[in-house]
């Protein structure tokens, strides 16, 4: 992966929403925020994306219309799902939280979706890149 790209990746801000109102803040390398892992438990999580395929701009259109693809797919195998986003320097893309799936499922829904990488960690574990 070009080191750019995986620079862009690390220096993200993967925010998810909160019921109360507000976001919590997923960084690469730290746990998981206390407001998350109230949700989480012991269990696996994960940051998903069906927006800008192999990190190439698509259609607003395009990208909503994926997501939802994505969305319905992954309610077949998550014990929640919560709207998120990814914000970079100059870009945000919407992301999904998603509590439940192991690494091997979110690999498979990455791969049909044609992501670079996506977010993932264990309960209070630290939150973890994987690439593709």
């Amino acid at each position: 992966m070009d080191e750019t790209l995986l620079a862009a990746y690390r220096a993200t801000t993967y925010r998810v929403r909160l019921a109360r109102g507000g976001w919590a803040a997923i960084r690469i390398d730290a746990p998981l925020p206390p407001a998350l892992l109230a949700l989480v438990g012991t269990g696996c999580w994960g940051v998903l994306t069906a927006w800008n395929p192999h990190s190439e701009p698509r259609s607003r259109v395009d990208n909503r219309d994926a997501q939802h693809r994505l969305l319905g797919e992954l309610k077949t195998c998550c014990e929640a799902i919560v709207a998120a986003e990814g914000v970079g320097s100059s870009w945000r893309e919407a992301s999904l939280f998603t509590i439940g799936p192991d690494t091997a499922t979110m690999d498979t829904y990455a791969r049909r979706y044609r992501q670079n990488a996506y977010v993932h960690g264990k309960a209070a574990g630290p939150a973890m890149l994987r690439i593709l």
